[in-house]
């Protein structure tokens, strides 16, 4: 085993570090191989922080110098199959704890093992964990192929897991007697939600980026999952037809969106984070102006996007008729919808979700803007709502500029 890896020197940056303890660790099992005590051992672990600019810096190669696995491998392999390599061995040792902490978190908070949906959830987690516990360390390229098999399984299993809580979340609200507006007041129900929304970003961020590097061509502008010159105006474009194609699916018809401000802007960012975001303020207001002004006589909505100094920001404008002033803190509350009832009774029954499909309806869930503000603040940004009831809303996205600063994963 020490043949394998060399102890490395301290850095202020561990990622991507490969230390002999930590070697041993990813290899061995915790003691008789039982997984409850692993589970328990892995779920009491720090996570690694992981850096944005580490993720960029290690998918082009730029950070070898901190990994040594048998030279003369090494030697033998290109510069592409040695990242794959790096980021593998890194994920084998860190997914086990991101897992455990996920399904630990879940298990000890006795209210949401009320909900069959929610123990479902759980499940997965500590499927996963075994699942990755008994994958061995991915050294050479065969055993990374393997691996990358795990991963690709585990990240499918996990592809419903929003709707799937979703689903919990409204058992919880029925076995508790409340209304949405009650169910949207319980605050540390709402904060658990959130917590684990917002490691599960990280954890679908590690393993999309690592699949991403795996299926990427020589042609490709993209680093895994990060774009060095990410285009808000070009992700408009498409998540516009995207939330067109829902809003018409359901009312039949559409409204026009306009772009304005900074369209030749280019940054460093997660296009998949800005596209999710988009679409769910888009649908909303898409379906707000549908609405309040029917089919025959919509304003258009208005994208403005913003060069700022410490932020890009972009705006989402409608003319929808606004949101009450007594609805807008809930409005970040999971389950809280103004939608038809009978959206979310429908979704309730879906056999096969699956998360961010346009198969799935403008509306109804409650969860678009508490999550499109998760995946805005997971990076130290924020997504902010003003409304003027009797005419519209002005929803306010703030994107950091990940090249300049150290955000962590």
């Amino acid at each position: 085993m020490k043949s394998l890896y060399k102890k490395l020197t301290k850095s202020s940056n561990n990622y991507y570090m490969i230390h002999y303890r930590m070697l041993a660790d990813s290899l061995n099992t915790v003691s008789n191989n039982n997984y409850i005590d692993q589970l328990e051992y892995y779920g009491r672990k720090k996570q690694t922080s992981v850096t944005v600019k580490s993720l960029m810096e290690t998918a082009q190669g730029e950070r070898l110098d901190m990994f040594n696995l048998n030279k003369q491998l090494l030697d033998n392999i290109n510069m592409n199959e040695k990242v794959l390599l790096q980021v593998a061995c890194f994920l084998h040792r860190e997914l086990p704890v991101r897992l455990a902490h996920r399904a630990v978190e879940l298990e000890e908070y006795d209210l949401f093992m009320k909900s069959s949906h929610i123990r479902n959830v759980c499940s997965w987690y500590k499927t996963s964990f075994s699942q990755l516990r008994s994958c061995q360390a991915p050294t050479n390229k065969e055993l990374e192929r393997k691996f990358a098999l795990t991963i690709e399984s585990i990240y499918e299993r996990h592809s419903a897991t929003l709707i799937t809580m979703a689903k919990g979340a409204h058992e919880l609200k029925t076995l508790l007697g409340h209304d949405t507006i009650t169910f949207a007041n319980q605050s540390e129900i709402q904060k658990r939600l959130d917590n684990f929304y917002l490691s599960r970003i990280g954890i679908r961020t590690l393993i999309g980026q690592y699949l991403a590097l795996r299926s990427s061509n020589d042609g490709s502008n993209m680093i895994g999952l990060i774009s060095p010159k990410a285009s808000p105006y070009n992700i408009a474009l498409q998540t516009i037809e995207d939330a067109a194609y829902m809003c018409k699916r359901q009312h039949g018809e559409a409204p026009e969106v306009t772009i304005h401000g900074r369209t030749d802007l280019h940054f460093p960012y997660f296009p998949s984070h800005i596209s999710y975001i988009l679409l769910e303020l888009l649908k909303n207001s898409m379906r707000a102006t549908v609405e309040s002004h029917g089919v025959d006589k919509m304003p258009n909505i208005k994208i403005v996007i913003a060069d700022g100094e410490e932020d890009i920001v972009i705006k989402v404008s409608d003319e929808g008729g606004g949101i009450r002033r007594s609805n807008m803190n809930r409005i970040w509350s999971y389950l809280f919808t103004t939608a038809d009832p009978s959206i979310l009774e429908n979704m309730l029954i879906d056999s096969n979700p699956r998360d961010f499909d346009t198969a799935s309806p403008l509306a109804g869930l409650g969860y678009g803007l508490p999550i499109a503000r998760n995946y805005a603040r997971y990076f130290g940004g924020d997504l902010t709502v003003m409304s003027m009831e009797g005419y519209g809303t002005d929803s306010f996205i703030y994107l950091p500029r990940l090249g300049d600063k150290n955000s962590v994963v």
